[in-house]
């Protein structure tokens, strides 16, 4: 019988600590289905777990080894599904086990049947395990901002992850985009048709009170600093949970709205999500592509905080 290479944290700590480890394959359940993963996401939220940073850091201290992540894409190998929800070869993708249960580091997950989606023809596996997590939080954080058409939005790390997927999201919504970056990102997102802010340079301090809606990809004093840019009706949604609350707390002292939100799954959100991908609305930029035994290494690149779109795993074959 085949085994499941999975990629785990071991202990707390630096990326060393991800070893890969064997487990027996998962069986699915009635309601799921057994997917063969041919790529993983790598998220900030996973090294943060891995350094002990955090709510899932905290709720599985006593579970290690863990496996993290949350996005997957792959081929549907088996079914416990009284109803065929999928049938074998279907090509699929989904956010999963978020944010406790994680598990996407694998070569074979488990899966619920109501998590996935179809990956149309003209998607590859790659582009489609990129947009689970980060396409569903830039589409969800624009939605609980409300933003409206003509609208003034800041995106912070406008070329990360989410941000260049925010940017384009927003863009649909036929709002008047900015986005900060470094400078080795500014002709990326103007290639985009967003306006964009060096933040190495000027920063937005010719940006006061500027802005109708502003979304926070960082957090932190860079969150808080850029509150000075939401003008007095405007909204901030600030998506690191680890600062959520310090920049909540400034926001309200200083008169201004700012709320947090934790990304959850919505198979309606990623249905479109792929569809834009496919009808080229919706550009996924992938950064690197580490096989699975390289985790540690792709750790390392998402938290040098420079990465430009998405870093995946790609799983033993």
């Amino acid at each position: 019988m085949p085994t499941n290479k999975q990629l785990a944290i071991t202990a707390f700590g630096e990326p060393g600590t991800l070893q890969v480890v064997e487990s027996e394959l998962p069986a699915p359940g009635p309601e799921q289905v057994l997917v063969k993963v041919a790529f993983a996401a790598v998220n900030p939220i996973d090294a943060k777990t891995r350094a002990g940073i955090g709510w899932a850091a905290e709720q599985n201290k006593d579970n290690l080894p863990w496996v993290p992540g949350y996005d997957i894409a792959g081929v549907v190998v088996d079914s416990g599904c009284h109803e065929e929800a999928f049938e074998k070869g279907d090509r699929v993708t989904g956010l999963i086990g978020f944010p406790l249960g994680g598990g996407a580091y694998s070569q074979y997950v488990a899966v619920d049947a109501s998590l996935l989606s179809s990956v149309p023809a003209g998607v590859s596996l790659a582009t489609a395990a990129a947009l689970p997590v980060c396409g569903q939080t830039a589409w969800q954080a624009l939605e609980k901002a409300k933003l409206a058409d003509g609208e003034k939005v800041l995106i912070l790390a406008g070329a990360g992850g989410v941000g260049h997927l925010a940017v384009q999201l927003a863009k649909a919504r036929h709002a008047d985009v900015y986005a900060t970056c470094s400078q080795a990102n500014c002709d990326y997102l103007s290639d985009l048709g967003i306006s964009v802010i060096d933040y190495q340079a000027s920063g937005l301090g010719n940006y006061q009170a500027f802005f109708d809606v502003i979304i926070d990809l960082v957090g932190g004093e860079t969150g808080i600093n850029a509150l000075g840019a939401l003008n007095g009706k405007g909204r901030m949604i600030t998506v690191p949970t680890v600062t959520k609350d310090a920049v909540i707390a400034e926001a309200s002292q200083r008169g201004l709205h700012a709320d947090g939100m934790l990304v959850s799954p919505n198979r309606w959100q990623m249905d479109r999500l792929l569809t834009m991908a496919e009808t080229d609305e919706l550009t996924v930029e992938i950064a690197n592509t580490y096989s699975l035994e390289k985790g540690a290494d792709a750790h390392r690149d998402i938290m040098t905080g420079r990465t430009r779109g998405k870093i995946l795993l790609e799983m033993p074959q």
